[in-house]
């Protein structure tokens, strides 16, 4: 039986945890870790020391600053990772890669918002030539971005269609800490977060978080383009639980689809 705590109780965090209190073959939630008791009504709450040290795998359902504190902690005594906050990983990866094959555990990180992860590992096994991306968002779900702040956008004042940034996933993850993890996944799953380019848009009336990618190599072009329906938090789509969910689910079945 695999032990799963999971840090953060935010949309994300409070749907895996209920998913797993329904019942995932093969899973226990053991607990939860939260800075703030109230969000975690209804679960174990544990210090972050004692989830790492009860839990065979932590899911991370935090921020991209709780991950970079917490987690070289989780891959050195030998716990698996998954990630959510997956801009976190930017910059960090190989030293946290390197930790984990270290210690014997492993990293995982879910498709999130987006579809066609696996189809983009392929074409890596080529030579893909370019990835690029564009992200649409109503206003309000870019809101607090550091990225918004410094450029001093007021989301409030846009009427039509309106580009915001434009430019490599390196500094997206950054302008953009709880807006575009989808990039991140993207850049990792391809040719690296310097050469992945994302523009992002914000539409004012928008009902759905939309995301078009485009990967173009020798095995040809591969496009995807996916409408989400925001969660409670309109920075996150459904899907990004769901893909967690899924992810956690497939970690006990018999087959597997994709890679």
């Amino acid at each position: 039986m695999l032990k799963v705590g999971i840090v953060g109780m935010g949309v994300i965090g409070r749907r895996v945890a209920d998913a797993l209190t329904r019942g995932i073959p093969g899973t226990t939630l053991v607990g939860v870790s939260v800075r703030q008791p109230a969000t975690a009504a209804g679960y174990p709450v544990l210090a972050l020391d004692d989830l790492i040290e009860r839990a065979d795998l932590v899911v991370e359902a935090a921020t991209q600053a709780a991950l970079r504190e917490f987690g070289p902690a989780v891959l050195s005594a030998g716990k698996h990772l998954m990630v959510l906050s997956v801009g976190a990983l930017v910059g960090v990866l190989d030293g946290w890669a390197a930790l984990a094959e270290k210690h014997g555990c492993r990293i995982l990180v879910p498709s999130g918002a987006i579809a066609g992860l696996d189809g983009v590992k392929g074409a890596r096994e080529g030579a893909i030539t370019a990835v690029t991306m564009e992200t649409r968002k109503p206003p309000r779900g870019l809101a607090g971005a550091p990225y918004i702040e410094q450029q001093r956008i007021d989301l409030d004042r846009i009427t039509t269609e309106t580009l915001v940034f434009e430019g490599p996933a390196t500094e997206a993850v950054r302008g953009f800490p709880a807006n575009v993890n989808v990039v991140a996944a993207l850049s990792l799953a391809g040719i690296g977060p310097e050469r992945t380019r994302i523009k992002i848009y914000a539409v004012p009336g928008l009902a759905r978080n939309q995301h078009r990618i485009t990967v173009e190599g020798e095995f040809g072009t591969l496009r995807i383009e996916v409408e989400n329906v925001p969660s409670e938090n309109p920075r996150t789509g459904r899907l990004s639980y769901l893909s967690a969910i899924a992810m956690l689910r497939e970690l006990g079945a018999a087959v597997q689809v994709g890679n």
